[in-house]
């Protein structure tokens, strides 16, 4: 990335904290990270669960939040209104759009059907063009092996080129997962 202006990250996750306690950590950890390195997390405004994890831990460490949630969300999750940026959307479409727009790379930590949404759908766009940023998997604990088993299965039986395998970075640790992002920062 060759932009005047520091990373901001898009990151996609759940709601939920899941069943294992690491999952939070991480969540910890790359909000921390984030800030550390100057970036802005761009993410689904939610104040619960590994969303509203990573959005405090940003801050406490004194990063920028852009939080993006639909108006039929803001009552149900309670969004977290203390963003330095805080966009309600008609619809969750154009939460995704907003997010994504507004950032320079994408992050998935574990989350259930909302994050795969999320992931597919900026995977897909990447499919077809339109755009070229990168798009980083935190596979903690193995939280993602049956994923990444799925989109192999998928290019095996000729439903996906192979090339939509590299699309995809596959990282273990929020440390690898900050490096694959330090080559795409300014």
């Amino acid at each position: 990335m060759t932009s005047a202006i520091p990373l901001s990250v898009c990151v996609f996750c759940g709601s939920r904290n899941g069943s294992d306690p690491d999952f939070r950590a991480s969540a910890e950890a790359a909000g921390r990270e984030i800030a550390r390195r100057g970036w802005r997390v761009v993410w689904g405004a939610g104040e619960i669960g590994l969303m509203g994890a990573v959005a405090k831990a940003a801050q406490d460490a004194g990063g920028e939040v852009f939080g993006v949630i639909p108006q039929h969300l803001v009552d149900r999750e309670f969004g977290k209104r203390d963003a330095d940026k805080y966009v309600v959307t008609d619809n969750m479409h154009t939460r995704k759009t907003v997010m994504f727009a507004n950032s320079g790379a994408v992050l998935a930590l574990p989350g259930g059907p909302g994050t795969l949404d999320e992931l597919f759908e900026v995977l897909t766009w990447r499919q077809l063009g339109l755009h070229d940023r990168p798009i980083v998997l935190l596979n903690i604990n193995g939280y993602w092996d049956g994923l990444v088993a799925l989109i192999d299965h998928v290019i095996a039986q000729g439903f996906a080129e192979p090339s939509f395998r590299a699309f995809l970075t596959v990282t273990e640790t929020v440390e690898e997962a900050m490096k694959v992002l330090d080559r795409y920062a300014e």
